[in-house]
């Protein structure tokens, strides 16, 4: 059985040689983001192995100079460990010592993040031939001398700075062409994806995942058709379909494929106001790398009105389904279906929901549609409690496969969401757009609601069988918002999670086997690789992304907010390396002023506050730790300064971008009277006011 798997492991060397994928594939380095082209995040080392990991030791770490959501996929080619951080910047380290060797900063403008629904996050570089490529937070691919980080080249990617266009997802390269999307589908963009000449950057075609303006002409074939399942004026307000996370490439077939992410606005009456499939939001896309022909689709959720992207993890793999061996391709999408397709044509094969799901009462076999409950839809049928939400019963946390165990290994997660139309809707700039009423659906200052809702969130390791789409095993991990997956020829799966906790388990049945603290929350996946016949596992720790931004006390953990201390974190057999003692973070006394405001401006505030300030702030005006909780803020005392902070930009370079073109006067003071309101109202006041009266203050 081992010499069957070298020799399947040199095949795909060679054919992803041929095909200019890579020179060579390594057992021992892992030069790609999901190590193979494939993307199944599996590794054949086994040095490390279920008989000895309890012995893993931590042998170096870094700190990195950002306390943002870190969620890189690091790259290891020879002896050198590369990583991108939080605002797109990246270090250089050495794989064995951990001695840093350069570091490149692109100098994102800080008030770039409020273009971004979900933190200043980056999720890895691409290495391959002397070069390094990241793509910015604000839109530029950057190629690096990989020998000194030097910059070699640098195009902007974004096709209209007017609209706000990101990039957090990590470039792939196929074929002598660096491949790179782009987020932004929460403010109104049209997606697309781009391939450049690795050596000059130069762009070599870009394919649009959504029809533009139909009066003029289209820039594929394809897209007159898909035109035809839109209504309305879908492109004044974007459309979405940005392909801002996954991809894979089969050598064989020669074809590339794409995730496509939401439609956008999320409200199909406020795009696609007739109906319709809206192609290709939510889909997986097969295109031909060297042109960016369009080959095949399957879209799994049409007229998507939930945020259920198909962004997330495809793995590449050949499974024996009904006596056949079928060359597959599978996702766990944020709608809650496992999905297994033909990779060759994307003929529909199966899928079962690995989550909780009340969207649709499964797939049609025989179509691959999803049967959509009528109440689901909730701009016809009114509000509706939706599970999945839109953070999904899996977001961007890749997922790995065995093929020895056969098992898919998936960070699945349960949260709802409640949809509630907003029937006054129009496009704001700084704003997130999503014609759904954010203020609705925040959650009430009861606690013990709260606390209530609170039970309901999980998160689980899921080993699930993607032939008979069935669960294998399942360990809860306390909550939502865990990191990604490794898998191992020593029978491991790795990951960390929300708690602080980076664990192996036995990748047969789930027992944990081996646990350290990584003093913060991890969110990104580890890797393996080999330096001198010796293995380590590192992983990339840091507490961020949307959920702790957006859900604010809800990602609580241990009823505190978690501290971000972002570091890379290596192992090895035995290794006796420390980290230094965690320090505790003191929360000041909150300085709010007296109550004020009418309940008509405190209602006004509270709207406001929840299309532009929880996204980053928390939900009901309470952070979840990674940015500040403006409840303690001192600028509410002082109007002056809130009004500098809010209108004049003081605090730009902070990442705190002014307001003052969108909101007036009385909107940022009914904004001030709803955060000084909940100060009070959720105990984040100290001193009671009758106090300071009293002291003469």
């Amino acid at each position: 059985m081992r010499s069957f798997k070298l020799f399947a492991l040199t095949s795909l060397a060679g054919a992803l040689a041929l095909a200019g994928c890579s020179s060579s594939i390594d057992d021992g380095e892992w030069a790609q983001h999901g190590r193979t082209a494939d993307e199944q995040r599996y590794s054949p080392l086994e040095e490390i192995n279920a008989s000895n990991v309890d012995r893993l030791g931590l042998a170096w770490s870094f700190d990195l100079d950002t306390r943002r959501g870190q969620e890189a996929t690091p790259i290891m080619v020879d002896g050198v460990l590369y990583t991108s951080t939080a605002w797109s910047k990246v270090v250089a380290l050495d794989a064995k010592s951990g001695k840093l060797l350069w570091e490149f900063d692109p100098e994102v403008p800080r008030e770039w993040a409020v273009r971004g629904c979900c933190d200043v996050v980056n999720r890895g570089v691409a290495v391959q031939d002397g070069k390094v490529l990241i793509g910015t937070f604000d839109g530029r691919l950057i190629a690096l001398d990989a020998k000194n980080g030097n910059q070699i080249w640098s195009v902007d990617t974004i096709i209209d700075r007017d609209r706000y266009y990101t990039i957090t997802g990590a470039p792939r390269i196929v074929k002598g062409k660096v491949l790179i999307g782009n987020g932004g589908g929460e403010f109104g963009v049209r997606g697309y994806v781009t391939a450049y000449d690795l050596h000059s950057g130069n762009e070599a075609w870009r394919f649009f995942t959504v029809p533009g303006d139909p009066s003029k002409p289209f820039e594929n074939p394809i897209l007159e058709k898909a035109a035809e399942t839109w209504t309305g004026e879908w492109w004044k307000v974007g459309g979405g379909g940005t392909v801002w996370d996954s991809m894979a490439y089969d050598p064989d077939l020669d074809l590339l494929y794409i995730g496509v992410g939401n439609g956008s606005p999320w409200n199909p009456a406020e795009r696609s106001p007739e109906g319709g499939d809206n192609l290709f939001i939510s889909s997986i896309v097969a295109l031909r790398p060297d042109t960016g022909e369009y080959v095949w689709h399957y879209q799994t959720t049409p007229g998507d009105q939930w945020d259920y992207t198909a962004t997330q993890h495809m793995i590449l793999a050949d499974l024996e389904i009904d006596g056949e061996q079928r060359e597959v391709i599978m996702q766990a999408p944020k709608n809650g279906f496992f999905y297994v397709l033909d990779r060759a044509t994307g003929e529909f094969i199966s899928a079962e929901p690995f989550a909780p799901v009340n969207w649709a009462d499964g797939i049609d076999p025989e179509t691959g549609r999803p049967n959509i409950k009528p109440e689901a839809r909730y701009h016809e049928a009114g509000v509706w409690e939706g599970l999945p939400g839109p953070l999904g019963a899996h977001n961007w946390h890749p997922m790995a496969y065995s093929p020895d165990t056969g098992l898919v290994y998936i960070p699945s997660q349960t949260l709802g969401f409640p949809y509630i139309a907003d029937t006054d809707f129009e496009m704001k700039e700084l704003a997130v757009n999503l014609g759904i009423d954010l203020a609705a659906a925040s959650l009430p200052a009861d606690q013990a609601i709260r606390e209530a809702v609170k039970d309901t969130l999980q998160g689980h390791l899921l080993a699930w069988d993607p032939v008979k789409q069935e669960e294998r095993w399942s360990v809860p991990l306390g909550g939502p918002w865990n990191g990604g997956i490794l898998a191992t020829s020593g029978d491991l799966v790795f990951q960390g999670n929300r708690n602080g906790e980076f664990a192996a388990y036995d990748a047969r049945d789930g027992s944990k086997l081996w646990s350290a603290d990584a003093q913060t929350g991890v969110v990104a996946a580890p890797i393996t690789y080999s330096i001198d016949g010796e293995q380590y596992v590192a992983i990339v720790a840091g507490w961020g992304g949307i959920l702790p931004l957006l859900i604010g006390e809800l990602a609580w953990v241990d009823g505190k907010p978690q501290v971000n201390r972002s570091r890379v974190l290596v192992y090895k057999l035995d290794g006796n390396a420390q980290l230094p003692e965690p320090y505790d973070v003191a929360r000041t006394k909150s300085i709010a002023p007296a109550n004020f405001g009418s309940p008509q401006q405190i209602s006004q505030g509270a709207n406001i506050y929840a299309r532009y300030c929880s996204g980053c702030h928390g939900d009901t005006a309470v952070s979840g730790g990674v940015l500040p909780d403006l409840r303690y803020s001192f600028s509410l005392s002082d109007r002056d300064v809130w009004d500098a902070i809010l209108v004049n930009g003081a605090l730009t370079q902070s990442g705190m971008v002014a307001f003052g073109s969108e909101l007036d006067e009385a909107e940022r003071e009914a904004l001030r009277s709803y955060i000084t309101h909940r100060a009070h109202e959720s105990g984040a006041v100290a001193i009671a006011r009758a106090e300071q009266e009293d002291a003469g203050q």
